[in-house]
């Protein structure tokens, strides 16, 4: 058995070594978009997680210097789509300009302005429940309104220590 040495304090923690830490943890990723103003709007998060069934709630924290969830939070209803493991390229389109996010994307839009991309694992059809200051991130629980899940058994995309992968089959 080894010692362990004695943990870093709080005034030690290096932001880059926090990012190298917390990219340990892999993670599944996820589209948020909704229609604004006429245009399709959205963005790519590694955060998400399901937080409650009654009433059924999931969160997703967003950085506070993000462009795109101001306008997107204006959106009466938002569409959230688990990325399947062929959605690398989609992860990229939604960093990309703006403008040109939705270019090469299938997508649905509800008539509430949600919108879901085509062929994801899950879709879901939220509003905003709460938003909660977490440093230089806001943690935003969406209440689920509707559901759908793939029939088919595809794996999701995974996001670790910076970069995309999938799940192998655990033995």
């Amino acid at each position: 058995m080894t010692a362990m040495t004695s943990l870093a304090t709080n005034q030690d923690l290096d932001p880059r070594l926090l990012r190298d830490a917390f990219g340990t943890f892999p993670s599944g990723v996820v589209a948020l978009a909704a229609e604004i103003d006429g245009r399709p709007i959205g963005l790519a998060a590694s955060s998400f997680t399901s937080v409650s069934l009654d009433p059924p709630l999931v969160s997703v924290s967003l950085a506070t210097s993000s462009k795109t969830w101001p306008d997107l939070r204006r959106s009466s209803h938002i569409g959230v789509t688990v990325l399947a493991d062929h959605h690398a390229e989609v992860c990229r389109a939604l960093a990309g300009p703006v403008d040109h996010r939705f270019d090469e994307l299938d997508f649905t839009t509800t008539p509430e302005g949600a919108i879901t991309l085509d062929e994801g694992l899950a879709s879901f059809d939220c509003t905003i429940y709460r938003e909660v200051e977490a440093g230089d991130h806001v943690v935003v629980l969406l209440e689920l309104h509707a559901v759908h899940q793939a029939e088919d058994n595809a794996h999701p995309l995974v996001f670790h220590r910076s970069g995309f992968g999938t799940l192998r089959t655990l033995a």
